[in-house]
């Protein structure tokens, strides 16, 4: 069925996209539906799938950020007190992580994030006054090269560096430099680049995941907004390395001056005749929905078919967008293919550690003392980053790191390790989008794991049962606990954790007993009274 769905979307191209049109509510779907020679149910499916496009969320003027940063700051009341003096509470929602994690007390109103603080008052914004929303946060170069934070100061000559290279030029380099993906996965992108290549088509995409969704990591806004021709000059290189004349921003609601920024700057190239017509981009704004950072889910989404995780194989590479080949990355994977072609390859391959390559952001949450993005060589240690941060405002009792599906490393255990991917995987754990989110002292475990079981619960794209029920049955088990003082059957939980992880289709079931089993084993304790 979603092949037939996405064969139908595909007629009328990336130019006239069926996902942007759904997002427009003064089109009625019987129109879409007649456009598109797709079912009003398919259509009516996709729509009320998304936060910002469900029925119960189109009275909502504000949403209040209840991402796992903000959570465990404990301000995300002050917050909706403050709220409750302008909105009544039918006009306020929650969004999943709004990127403010540096400094909490989040939310989005018309269209822009803010955090408040002493110095702004809701009737402020509501009034229109000239704020600054998301600009609070440093950003610290650390790194031995200067790859990911460093400033354009030459567009043209920036752009001149790909005329450099053929097609097997970028590839051959991209492999020596040993590039992993900057997602997660860490999977090597050379090969990826390949696998597009070995692949016969004469349409091809390229597709920028820049979903971030997970709690703690903003990254990702940091280069969309503040170091974008990083992200458009990499994708371009994909696109010459495979043939491809089509580079997709995927950008998450959630994030608006994103948005706003990457537009600009794609206008501000084509007017100054920077970059021609042999590459072509298009934004493609998310509607609300963290299972749009999967791969396969985020192809969906723009296709207009409601975002469910595909089986695998094929990846992508095979049949990605369209069911065309399709290089899909992270944006600071392709932030970093211009150092990678200025420099060689081998020079990239010689900075970090023995098998993670290159330098990495690391966002750091309102709980240091110097919050913000750091650029650090992969392999750096984390003690020696806590130094550079002034420490914590407060005790802090452990770190989840790599995102909500990362692991929950105890202050001993994370001032042991290092920023790769293989320290973290050594010692059990997930270095992920390298995202530092701090739980402190005062935050029960308790709470911390129910959290994360609503999360998923509510995030699902509901396609396999081990998640869509194990997250809902683990929920109410941890709830029970909490209200109701019923006690946990250890043996079902962990039966219920390992059917999620051995049974899903992704990594957000799949990847959630991770936390909970560290939390488990580092803070029994504190679980003693709940469990059995």
């Amino acid at each position: 069925m979603s092949k037939n769905l996405r064969a139908l979307s595909s007629r009328k191209g990336i130019e006239n996209n069926l996902f942007l049109k759904i997002q427009k509510y003064n089109i009625p779907t019987d129109i879409l539906s007649e456009e598109f020679l797709i079912g009003e149910s398919s259509i009516i499916g996709t729509r009320n799938f998304y936060d910002f496009l469900k029925e119960d969320n189109k009275e909502k003027k504000v949403f209040i950020c209840n991402g796992t940063s903000c959570i465990t700051s404990g301000k995300q009341e002050r917050v909706k007190t403050e709220l409750r003096k302008h909105f009544s509470d039918n006009e306020i929602g929650h969004v999943s992580c709004l990127g403010h994690c540096h400094t909490n007390a989040a939310f989005l109103y018309n269209e822009q994030t803010y955090s408040l603080d002493k110095a702004l008052e809701v009737k402020d914004i509501i009034n229109n006054k000239e704020y600054n929303s998301n600009k609070e946060y440093q950003v610290y170069n650390l790194a031995s090269q200067q790859i990911l934070t460093k400033k354009i100061t030459n567009k043209i000559n920036h752009y001149q560096l790909i005329d450099k290279f053929t097609p097997h030029g970028i590839v051959s380099e991209v492999k020596k430099s040993q590039l992993q993906g900057r997602g997660g996965a860490g999977f090597p992108f050379g090969l990826k680049l390949e696998s597009c290549i070995n692949t016969k088509s004469e349409q091809k995409y390229i597709v920028c995941n820049a979903d971030e969704g997970d709690p703690g990591a903003y990254s990702d806004m940091y280069l969309l907004e503040q170091n974008p021709h990083l992200v458009l000059f990499g994708m371009m290189a994909a696109g010459k390395a495979v043939g491809a004349n089509w580079g997709i921003l995927y950008i998450r609601a959630e994030y608006p001056n994103s948005i706003i920024s990457i537009n600009n700057e794609i206008e501000l190239l084509q007017k100054e005749n920077i970059i021609g017509e042999e590459f072509n981009f298009k934004i493609i704004k998310g509607a609300g929905a963290y299972i749009c950072g999967e791969e396969t889910a985020l192809l969906n989404s723009i296709e207009g078919i409601r975002p469910e995780v595909r089986v695998r194989p094929p990846f992508p590479t095979q049949d990605g967008l369209y069911g065309k080949p399709t290089i899909l990355s992270n944006v600071e994977t392709f932030a970093n293919l211009h150092w990678i072609l200025e420099n060689g390859g081998d020079s990239f391959s010689k900075i970090g550690s023995e098998k993670s390559k290159g330098t990495k952001l690391i966002s750091l949450d309102g709980f240091f003392k110097k919050p913000g993005i750091y650029e650090v060589d992969m392999g750096y240690p984390f003690s020696n980053l806590l130094k550079i941060a002034d420490g914590f405002i407060e005790d802090i009792k452990a770190i989840q790191f790599g995102g909500p599906l990362g692991g929950i490393l105890p202050i001993n255990e994370i001032m042991k390790i290092n920023l790769d991917f293989e320290s973290f995987s050594n010692k059990g754990f997930l270095f992920g989008h390298a995202s530092a989110v701090c739980i402190p002292k005062t935050f029960p475990m308790i709470e911390f794991i129910k959290h994360l079981f609503e999360f998923t619960k509510d995030e699902s794209c509901g396609k396999c049962y081990p998640c869509r029920l194990g997250s809902a049955r683990g929920y109410e088990l941890i709830e029970g606990a909490m209200n109701r003082n019923e006690t946990i059957d250890n043996k079902l939980l962990n039966d219920l954790l390992e059917t999620m992880e051995l049974g899903s289709l992704c990594a957000l079931g799949g990847g959630l007993p991770l936390p909970i089993r560290n939390i488990i084993k580092y803070f029994n304790s504190e679980l003693k009274s709940y469990l059995q």
